[in-house]
């Protein structure tokens, strides 16, 4: 199976100083992870100063937008995907009921206290900032390029898997 936008360049072994001229030559597994681990821990460092971490405010996110309040586990399944593992999002939810900023109804649909959107709100400021720190230097036409590109490359695996 050829692509007419395969390319046979060589792959060289991860290289933090490469040249511009030798990015096509880098391994995206590197860069991508090294990315991830940054961004994310710059994230979880800047959110745990304020007394919460990211999965709280997935949680939080995900209450506040839905089109109707999540059930807890629908929340559960569609977040834990992101999580560090298969408890996680439980576990936060928990936690958010018992620090008064979640609440849930008679059929365990979850919505936000006054204190929880107040919560969120806060975050969502931090998060803002945090991003633009991220993307400085960066358009958002370069950003969307980028996005697309690791979004053809996630295809592009999961079909080679016959995923």
């Amino acid at each position: 199976m050829t692509s007419a936008t395969r390319t046979a360049t060589d792959q060289a072994p991860a290289d933090p100083a490469a040249t511009d001229e030798a990015l096509a030559t880098q391994p995206i597994g590197y860069w991508s992870g090294l990315a991830h681990a940054k961004v994310t821990r710059h994230l979880r460092d800047a959110l745990a100063r304020i007394d919460v971490t990211q999965p709280e405010y997935w949680v939080l996110n995900r209450v506040h937008s839905g089109p109707a309040a999540p059930t807890r586990a629908e929340a559960v399944v569609q977040l834990t995907p992101l999580a560090d593992g298969p408890d996680e999002i439980a576990r936060v939810v928990d936690r958010l009921v018992h620090r008064g900023w979640l609440c849930a109804d008679a059929g365990q649909r979850l919505y936000l206290t006054g204190a929880g959107e107040a919560a969120r709100t806060r975050v969502r400021a931090v998060v803002t900032e945090l991003r633009a720190v991220v993307h400085e230097g960066i358009a958002d036409e370069e950003y969307v390029a980028a996005l697309r590109v690791l979004r053809t490359m996630i295809a592009n695996v999961e079909r080679a898997d016959g995923a």
